[in-house]
């Protein structure tokens, strides 16, 4: 699937229909949950925060990529739950999406808990390791920042 033919969607909790907000579950919990074996809380009460936007990518109806921006303290946007679905995987999906949630954080200081394996992945879209690696779920993770001062402490 050519990146060009995917449709950008952007919305807060409020603006998401139920269906839409079910396929986006749907994805986050077959590659989290299912896929990598991470039994944890997907419903951890962020997605229907007033400040979070939910940011995917759609071809034909179906979503196909996906991230959450959360509005943290002193104006930090934390990009989450980054996800792109197996069957769209190496089609520039993942770039596009990190692309469109940078272009609505504009230069506001921006945080993530990159997987490390991702890390160069981030790191080419302008974030910088800010932290020692941690395991969650059983993954290698690594906090990092892009813009502003240092991230603060979780």
């Amino acid at each position: 699937m050519a990146p060009q033919t995917v449709d950008v969607h952007v919305a807060s909790f409020t603006e998401l229909d139920v269906r839409t907000f079910h396929d986006l579950l749907r994805l986050r919990i077959d590659v989290f949950v299912v896929e990598q074996r991470c039994p944890y809380p997907e419903l951890d009460g962020r997605d229907v925060e007033p400040g979070t936007r939910h940011l995917w990518l759609a071809h034909d109806g179906i979503v196909r990529a996906y991230l959450r921006l959360l509005a943290d303290p002193g104006g930090v946007v934390r990009i989450g739950r980054v996800v792109v679905a197996p069957a769209a995987r190496g089609g520039g999906l993942a770039g596009r999406l990190m692309t469109e949630a940078l272009r609505l954080v504009d230069d506001r200081p921006c945080v993530l808990e990159a997987q490390a394996h991702l890390a160069g992945f981030y790191a080419g879209h302008g974030f910088t390791v800010t932290g020692p690696e941690y395991v969650e779920d059983g993954i290698p993770h690594l906090p990092m920042r892009r813009g502003g001062a240092s991230s603060p402490k979780d």
